[in-house]
């Protein structure tokens, strides 16, 4: 048992103030961003295929074809990337595939578990309506393949 009386209530309270002003500070310090050493997610490239004008306007509508994009997500050993492939047709998804480049042992078997259950949990969704926080038990591949998704909105939208 730890007796607070030894140390008088007024140092107490400065020492908690000042602790209190330390969280504050560094909160103020975060800057928004929730990984600054990794760099945002690359689109990979252009659709390969597309539909004869698809149509697409800002309310959703993508344009039919396979679109192809990384995502990266931090491990609490490494930076991850995960490449995706969504295939389109009536901005619904067809077919997916995820390929990752597992940088740790854990990793590698999270990706696989994660690769091994993400089709079931997207083909036949349409676009706007996948999310995924965890497939197969792994929740961090998730973070880095909804990067991806994100990107690839980007480029099915005309």
């Amino acid at each position: 048992m730890i007796r607070t009386t030894a140390v008088p209530r007024p140092v107490r309270v400065g020492t908690a103030l000042l602790g209190v002003a330390g969280i504050v500070t560094l909160a103020g310090c975060s800057g928004g961003t929730t990984d600054a050493a990794a760099p945002a997610p690359a689109a990979s490239s252009a659709p390969s295929t597309s539909a004869a004008d698809g149509g697409s306007s800002s309310s959703g509508t993508y344009t039919d074809g396979t679109y192809e994009a990384t995502g990266q997500y931090a491990t609490p050993e490494s930076v991850e990337t995960v490449d995706v492939t969504l295939t389109l047709a009536g901005d619904t998804v067809t077919d997916v595939t995820v390929t990752g480049d597992p940088q740790a042992a854990e990793s590698r078997r999270y990706q696989g578990e994660f690769i091994g259950g993400i089709k079931d949990e997207v083909v036949g969704k349409k676009l706007d309506e996948i999310s995924v926080s965890k497939v197969a038990g792994s929740s961090l591949t998730s973070g880095g393949f909804m990067k991806a998704v994100d990107a690839i909105k980007s480029q099915a939208q005309a």
